[in-house]
C-alpha cells in the first residue's frame, strides 16, 4: 500500500484526522502547517487544496480533501480495524447517514444559529430547523453508547471531536446525552496521545 501524506495544523478539524489515523493504525508521513504563519496560502499547499483548509491526504495517486470524504476513505482503507460497517453491513446506512448529517445538517444550522441568522425557508433549508436537528442527533446518542449503539467507528471520531469543540464555545448544549458522549470519546487513548502531540505542535509554533 502507497503511504499517506497527512496535512495537518494544530488546534483545527484535522485533529480528528490524526485521531482516526491512530484509530486505525495507520501509518503516515506527517505535514505540519503553522497556519497562523498563513503556511496554508501559499502556493506549495494551495496546489495540494485550493482552499488553503486542513485536513488534506495524498494517497498513492489519490488527493483527498473535505474531512467527511478523508474519514471514509480512510476508514476503508483499514477494513481490519473495523472502524467502517462494510456494504453488506446492516449499520452501512446508518453509519453513512451520521456521517452526512454533520455536514449537511448539524454544521449549517450551529452556523446559522450562532450568527443569530434567520435559516432559509423549511422548503429551502438542508436542516429544517434548528430545535428539530439538534433533538434528532440527541436522540440517536441517547442510545448510546456510541452513534451506532454498541460499535466504535469512524463517525464517533467525527461526532466526538465536532461535540467537544461545540460545547466548548458554547455553540450547541451542554445536554446531559452530549456531555456522556463527548467524555467517552474523549477517554479513548488515541484522542489523549493526538491531544498531547498536538499541544507540543502549538506549543512549538508559537515559541
Amino acid at each position: 500500500m502507497s503511504g499517506i501524506v497527512f496535512y495537518h495544523s494544530p488546534n483545527t478539524r484535522s485533529g480528528g484526522t490524526r485521531v482516526l489515523l491512530e484509530e486505525l493504525g495507520a501509518p503516515y508521513e506527517l505535514k505540519v502547517l503553522n497556519m497562523k504563519a498563513g503556511e496554508q496560502r501559499e502556493p506549495g499547499y494551495l496546489a495540494i487544496n485550493p482552499m488553503g483548509k486542513v485536513p488534506a491526504i495524498v494517497h498513492g495517486g489519490s488527493l483527498v480533501t473535505e474531512q467527511v470524504a478523508i474519514y471514509l476513505y480512510l476508514a476503508d482503507l483499514f477494513p481490519d480495524a473495523g472502524l467502517a460497517p462494510g456494504l453488506g453491513d446492516p449499520l452501512r446506512g446508518s453509519y453513512l447517514r451520521w456521517m452526512v448529517y454533520y455536514g449537511s445538517c448539524f454544521e449549517p444550522a450551529v452556523v446559522d444559529k450562532s450568527l443569530k441568522r434567520e435559516p432559509a425557508p423549511p422548503q429551502m433549508c438542508p436542516y429544517g430547523d434548528f430545535d428539530t436537528m439538534l433533538k434528532t442527533l440527541v436522540d440517536q446518542l441517547a442510545i448510546g453508547p456510541y452513534m451506532l449503539g454498541e460499535r466504535f467507528t469512524a463517525v464517533d471520531v467525527l461526532w466526538g471531536g465536532a461535540l467537544t469543540w461545540m460545547t466548548a464555545f458554547k455553540l450547541v448544549p451542554d445536554l446531559p446525552e452530549i456531555m456522556a458522549y463527548i467524555g467517552r470519546i474523549n477517554a479513548r487513548p488515541a484522542v489523549v496521545k493526538v491531544k498531547a502531540l498536538d499541544a507540543e505542535l502549538a506549543a512549538g509554533q508559537a515559541a
